[in-house]
């Protein structure tokens, strides 16, 4: 039925024999230098702290009669006081929107309530305001380091996972996949210019959550094959599991991607970065989970036959080499 469904499917070919390894360490440099890049542009020039991070002032605005709140008009009206970075959604109906708005150094704060009060009169009509809730720098600065500590944990817990489940090395390449695609993400926000907020940390956690999936995919046919292809060197090994879980790669990825891609252009600029973050993060971790995490195991080497540990399995199989019998 899906076939019919979707005859696009028909063009993926069943059985692929694609040799990765042979590009594992030109790819491998590739990385190297993205995610070196990455981590200096998170310094220098630095993230595009929101106002989750950096301290600002939330407030509700409420249509009386019901009529739906003109959001863009709220956001270009906001945007043209000049007050650093602006939010502004619906929040429970259309008539209910949020608006966020940073509190300039040396302004007075009643002043540009009341800046904002006006400016958000002038663009959606009659309107009544909550009472403004400040965020200080401070509870800012907790909301960033706990984000950051979210991620860490999120990375640790897969470890651990990967770790019980495998072997460490095969926890080790998952964890370093991992790292890898959140660094890239975060070099991606500093090149976009994108606004970092508690909306992103929660883009970065699915994006962890995703190349885990796959990571643990791609490992568990390894597995399988290690077991099955005992004489079988051991890069013919990865390519050939590599290959057998493609097209559920591919089919997983490009429908997530095509959902995002949707969501990216219809939902407006308080969920862009979001989906384009995600979106990145896919296909980043897909191609991790080829190029970072089963490089390492065959760096490293694994060990043949399961729970079956006779000598001969207990010697590790290096670079490009079987098992003895």
């Amino acid at each position: 039925m899906a076939m019919r469904g979707w005859p696009l499917i028909k063009l993926l070919p069943q059985v692929t024999t694609f040799r990765f390894v042979r590009y594992a360490k030109a790819f491998g440099i590739i990385s190297a230098i993205l995610s070196i890049a990455s981590i200096v542009g998170v310094f220098t020039p630095g993230l595009n702290m929101g106002i989750d991070f950096r301290g600002g002032a939330t407030m509700e605005v409420i249509q009386p009669q019901g009529q739906r709140l003109d959001v863009e008009s709220i956001r270009e009206g906001m945007e043209g006081l000049g007050i650093g970075d602006v939010g502004v959604q619906e929040a429970g109906g259309p008539s209910l929107a949020m608006v966020r708005f940073q509190i300039p150094q040396g302004q007075d704060q009643a002043t540009v309530v009341n800046q904002v009060k006006q400016t958000v009169a002038e663009a959606a009509g009659e309107v009544r305001f909550s009472a403004p809730s400040v965020v200080g720098s401070k509870v800012s600065g907790e909301l960033f380091t706990k984000g950051l500590w979210a991620l860490a944990s999120a990375i640790g817990l897969m470890f651990l996972y990967i770790w019980f489940r495998f072997e460490p090395q095969f926890g080790l390449g998952a964890v370093v996949g991992l790292l890898h695609d959140v660094v890239l993400c975060f070099g991606l926000i500093v090149i976009m210019k994108l606004e970092f907020n508690l909306n992103m940390v929660a883009a970065i956690l699915t994006v962890i959550g995703y190349s885990m999936n796959d990571t643990v995919v791609v490992f568990d046919r390894l597995r399988e094959n290690l077991r099955k292809y005992k004489q079988m060197p051991l890069r013919e090994v990865i390519d050939l599991s590599i290959n057998e879980t493609l097209s559920r790669t591919i089919i997983t990825g490009m429908t997530a991607v095509m959902v995002l891609a949707a969501l990216a252009f219809y939902g407006g600029p308080a969920l862009f970065g979001f989906s384009v973050i995600l979106m990145f993060g896919i296909i980043v971790g897909t191609y991790s989970s080829i190029y970072v995490g089963a490089p390492i195991i065959l760096l490293w080497g694994v060990k043949r036959g399961g729970e079956r540990k006779d000598k001969d399995d207990l010697k590790p199989v290096k670079l490009g080499m079987a098992s003895r019998p």
